[in-house]
């Protein structure tokens, strides 16, 4: 089942999710970046599988290749 990246102003307040659940892509990124693996995130959350990971992977992928600058907050070395 290949899970699909979604908006919906009623689900999560419109951030992206992943289709089927109330999972942000933000969630994704923030577990990964906090040093979960994948298997954890499986186990966590059974509604969700690889395909809406890697989406989510790939969303956040396309976003930052945008040409919309997205400010952090910390200067550029």
């Amino acid at each position: 089942m290949d899970q699909q990246i979604i908006t919906d102003p009623n689900v999560m307040l419109g951030k992206p999710v992943v289709s089927g659940t109330r999972i942000t892509v933000e969630h994704i990124l923030e577990r990964l970046g906090a040093g979960e693996s994948i298997e954890d995130l499986l186990a966590a959350h059974p509604r969700l599988t690889r395909d809406g990971i890697q989406s989510a992977l790939n969303y956040a992928a396309a976003v930052l290749r945008s040409d919309v600058l997205h400010p952090t907050g910390g200067s550029a070395a």
